[in-house]
């Protein structure tokens, strides 16, 4: 009897550790939160979105406003085209810019709005203009490399001659 006890106490902590490992994964893989049935859709184009995936975040002042639906590659441009779907309650400008930012320890990828001053809102099927692409770190580490090589050698090359070596 005491067997039959232990056992299903043991059962009942595995299917709770087992839930509580579901719930985690949904929460960090995105899949909980935003309803899309009452949203619209609006593209923008970007040259590089770095790590950014579908159901990512779409914020505006640090509130998410929507996920992004789709990832796509405009063969015309050589751009990056990404369908979101924003909440229909949330009503942003037609020169609302879209920058794709980083967040958190992990890095994860999301899309920052920032209003702009129109008059016009966006609607179903408008396409942001004004896009910044996410910021690429080998990019940035190229740059400065780049940057403090090319700073050593102004740096070295005239003293040398001064010197006469």
């Amino acid at each position: 009897m005491q067997r039959a006890t232990l056992d299903l106490w043991v059962g009942i902590f595995v299917v709770a550790g087992i839930a509580a490992l579901l719930f985690l994964a949904l929460k960090v893989g995105n899949m909980s939160g935003f309803d899309s049935a009452t949203s619209y859709m609006v593209k923008a184009e970007f040259d590089n979105i770095g790590g950014l995936k579908p159901r990512a975040p779409i914020k505006s002042a640090g509130v998410v406003v929507g996920r992004v639906s789709n990832i796509g590659f405009d063969a015309k441009t050589y751009a990056a085209t990404v369908s979101m779907k924003i909440d229909s309650r949330y009503r942003f400008p037609k020169d609302t810019g879209a920058s794709i930012m980083t967040s958190g320890l992990l890095g994860e990828q999301y899309i920052a709005l920032e209003a702009g001053g129109d008059s016009k809102m966006l609607a179903e099927g408008d396409t942001l203009k004004l896009t910044q692409s996410a910021v690429v770190l080998e990019n940035l580490i190229g740059q400065f490399l780049a940057g403090k090589a090319d700073g050593e050698a102004k740096s070295t090359g005239p003293a040398k001659a001064e010197k006469g070596i």
